[in-house]
Parts: structure tokens; C-alpha cells; sequence
């Protein structure tokens, strides 16, 4: 890190987030020239506001987590986001013990079993964050239930999909499925847990899938 850089957020129990003010380029480091890596739009795939985590900031440059398939961290100036706001929740994927596990303050307050991704498309381990919320209209029928929590990171197995395969935590029509291998990257809990899930968790707050 440049010297003077500033840590905003550990993920664990403080995690700035903004939304995006502008599009912009995302670049490996805090300058105009240097390499891109990425870019931020202002809406997400369905229409939300876009949002992005804020690790850390130098100068005029943000040092943010942001969507793609891949790596999910680079600089953007920190004009192009809007003021951050801040969570002290995060939430654990095991996948070894197919199971969620969401925490505030550091205090467990849920753990639940969940579905993962099958062997031909496996939920990717690593750290992301709840990018946004959807509600789903349908949800009687519909394979996400009644919520979905939208990650930032995108399954390689579906890209083809509309939306490049964006990962969630969302419920099921299946409730017979929770617990097994079986979704294609997503994260599945019963409508009654994802429920539950939306009223004490928002938008920022870090994921970590684990084995």
C-alpha cells in the first residue's frame, strides 16, 4: 500500500460500503495511468443501485471491492461513489458443513442450514458482500423464493447466463434441496430463513465462503 493509506474496513466487525455516484474505470493502483482492471456502473443487472465495499482510501483514490468474475479489488477516485454508510454484520458460508452462519457485532445471531453449489458448478470460495436486494414478486413459483440477496461475485460455470451469473442468497421453491449440493453456485436457504436473513442484514455486509 502507498504510505499514507488509510484502512477503513476489516470485514469482520466494521465494513464501509457507498454507492456508485458515476461510472468509472477501475484501476490496479491510485492513478489515472495505471493498469485497468475493471469498471463500475451505477445500476446492477435487475436495477439496484450499484454498491461497492470501501477497503481503504489514499488521497483522492478509494481502494474498493467491487462486481466481476475474478478478482474483485481496485482503485477508483473516491468522487465517483457516494458518502459511505457502514455495517458491523458479516455473514459465513461453510461449505464443508453446508451451512450459513450471519453474526452482528460479532454476536451469532443465525445459523442455518443452506444449499451450495453442485460438483459441476461449486459456490467459488472467497470474500464478497451483499451487493443488493431483491424482492421477488412471483415467489410462490419462483426458484429464489421470496428474497434474494445479490453478491459481487459471478460463478465461471453459468457466465453464459443473463447477468454473467451473478451469485446470491436467495430461498427455494425446493426446500427439500437445503442441505444437499445441488444450485448452480447460489446459496439457498428455506423462504423462512432467507426472510428472517433480510431483516437483519443489508446491503455491504461481507460474505465469506469457506470450506
Amino acid at each position: 500500500m502507498p504510505a499514507g493509506y488509510l484502512r477503513v474496513s476489516d470485514e469482520k466487525s466494521y465494513t464501509a460500503w457507498s454507492h456508485v455516484r458515476s461510472s468509472s474505470v477501475v484501476r490496479a493502483a491510485p492513478s489515472s495511468r495505471a493498469r485497468r482492471v475493471g469498471r463500475l456502473k451505477t445500476k446492477t443487472f435487475v436495477g439496484s443501485r450499484d454498491t461497492v465495499v470501501v477497503l481503504g482510501r489514499w488521497k483522492m483514490w478509494s481502494r474498493v471491492r467491487y462486481a466481476r468474475l475474478g478478482a474483485t479489488i481496485g482503485w477508483v477516485p473516491t468522487r465517483v461513489l457516494w458518502p459511505s454508510s457502514a455495517v458491523r454484520t458479516r455473514i459465513v458460508v461453510d461449505i464443508s458443513s453446508r451451512r450459513l452462519r450471519a453474526y452482528n457485532s460479532g454476536r451469532l445471531v443465525m445459523s442455518v442450514r443452506a444449499a451450495i453449489g453442485a460438483p459441476s458448478s461449486p459456490t467459488p470460495l472467497g470474500r464478497y458482500y451483499l451487493r443488493e436486494r431483491v424482492r421477488v414478486i412471483d415467489a410462490a413459483t419462483s426458484p429464489y423464493g421470496p428474497f434474494a440477496f445479490g453478491l459481487n461475485g459471478f460463478s465461471r460455470y453459468r457466465t453464459d447466463w443473463l447477468g454473467g451469473g451473478q451469485l446470491a442468497i436467495h430461498g427455494t421453491n425446493e426446500p427439500s434441496s437445503i442441505g444437499r449440493n445441488v444450485s448452480n453456485g447460489c446459496v439457498r436457504l428455506r423462504n423462512a430463513d432467507i426472510l428472517r436473513l433480510s431483516k437483519i442484514m443489508g446491503v455491504g455486509t461481507p460474505v465469506l465462503v469457506k470450506r
